[in-house]
């Protein structure tokens, strides 16, 4: 067996995409700038001096430009960005789902025909998907959850920040906050118990910065006073209860954090982040699944999955989407943790072309991976290919209730 063998047998196991932007209606690129002004991509063209149009929250500090003078700023930005993990999926989605390099103006106005083109095909996010060998794709608003052309691989997992906010502030506006705290929770248990009868496994909510430990933290509130951080910890608690009660898992998403730029987000390393959770895992009967987006609290998190029966390690996010994090979390995973307590894939995709991409890189990162553990001696071929299985699919469908 050589590497370009062993990274083919990875290529044909299947996946399961723990977190996508995907809309039911509209799963594929409808044309080429859903594909090159993707968000992760277009950070990286504009770092290369690309102007901001179309980049969505961003200043529009660009003068407006025709479609010729966009194309060529973006051939210029992408030869100069040829070094970039994202670059890399952007030419592996032309090249293999289209059969184009991008090299020049004249490969761009193709790509843009072809991509029109398969918009219009009803069997193409299908095809994709088979490329991919995407299994399941998850969502987090219910209107995106009907794949109009890809049917059964949509699932459910609600996202909880608006209401987690609507909680927090209702307590914390209330004369009386121990008494406003019963309503919430009577709010919480509805909600989770709606979710449920949805069908959904279960629900997800970034988290910012937390500056109290979960450990210890009393079951009830004060009738007036409590900081937003005691108030924040009563609502993870009585939403991990109510998750438990409804069996359903609670998906976090650890490590960005806004209002710190005029980007709205950041990577934000934070030391304690996972330690202050620990109470929440000891004293919670329900499953977490902790994909992370800062480079900082990997062995943390994998420390956690390996001292809670409960947690479980998801995958890469935001900013830690790299080469390099996906390397190191995988060598502190498998050093640590059996297989069914990982999961990897998280695309991010809001297109299904991007959702392919960003899978085909983060294989051929665990091909080489476990293909250079074997050669090391630290695995044989069939123990590396258990952990790819578990890794790119059976750990999330056990996690989420489609198998045993």
């Amino acid at each position: 067996m050589n590497r370009e063998d062993f990274r083919r047998e990875i290529l044909s196991l299947d996946v399961y995409d723990t977190h996508t932007h995907l809309i039911g209606k509209t799963l594929a690129a409808q044309d080429f700038w859903d594909i090159g002004h993707y968000f992760w991509f277009l950070e990286e063209l504009c770092a290369a001096g690309y102007p901001h149009k179309a980049m969505a929250g961003y200043p529009q500090n660009a003068k407006d430009i025709s479609e010729e003078q966009q194309i060529e700023a973006f051939v210029k930005a992408f030869h100069a960005t040829r070094n970039t993990s994202m670059n890399w999926v952007v030419c592996q989605i032309f090249d293999t789902l289209y059969s184009i390099q991008i090299t020049d103006e004249a490969s761009v106005w193709a790509a843009g025909e072809a991509v029109r083109a398969t918009a219009k095909r009803i069997d193409w996010p299908a095809e994709v998907a088979a490329r991919a060998c995407s299994k399941r794709m998850v969502v987090n608003v219910a209107e995106d959850a009907d794949f109009h052309d890809l049917p059964g691989v949509s699932v459910l997992v609600p996202r909880i920040e608006g209401p987690i906010d609507k909680w927090q502030n209702a307590i914390m506006s209330a004369p009386d906050q121990r008494d406003a705290a019963e309503h919430v929770v009577s709010d919480i248990d509805k909600t989770l118990g709606g979710f449920k009868q949805q069908g959904c496994p279960g629900i997800m909510t970034a988290l910012g910065r937390m500056g109290l430990r979960t450990h210890g933290a009393p079951d009830e509130l004060k009738v007036s006073g409590n900081s937003n951080d005691e108030v924040l910890v009563f609502l993870l608690r009585k939403i991990a209860a109510a998750a438990e009660a409804n069996g359903l898992f609670v998906q976090l998403f650890l490590g960005v954090e806004g209002d710190w730029n005029k980007m709205g987000y950041a990577s934000a390393n934070d030391p304690d982040r996972i330690l202050n959770l620990h109470g929440l895992f000891e004293d919670s009967g329900c499953q977490f699944e902790l994909v992370l987006g800062s480079e900082i609290n990997t062995l943390d998190a994998v420390q956690a999955a390996r001292a809670f029966k409960n947690v479980s390690v998801g995958g890469q996010w935001w900013f830690n989407f790299r080469a390099s994090t996906y390397r190191d979390s995988m060598q502190k995973r498998l050093e640590a943790l059996p297989p069914e307590k990982s999961s990897v894939v998280v695309s991010d995709g809001r297109c299904i072309e991007w959702c392919y991409g960003k899978i085909l890189l983060i294989k051929r990162l665990l091909a080489d991976f476990l293909f250079d553990q074997i050669q090391l001696g630290w695995l044989d071929r069939e123990e590396a290919l258990r952990v790819a299985r578990e890794w790119l699919h059976d750990s999330a469908a056990a996690r989420y209730g489609e198998r045993s």
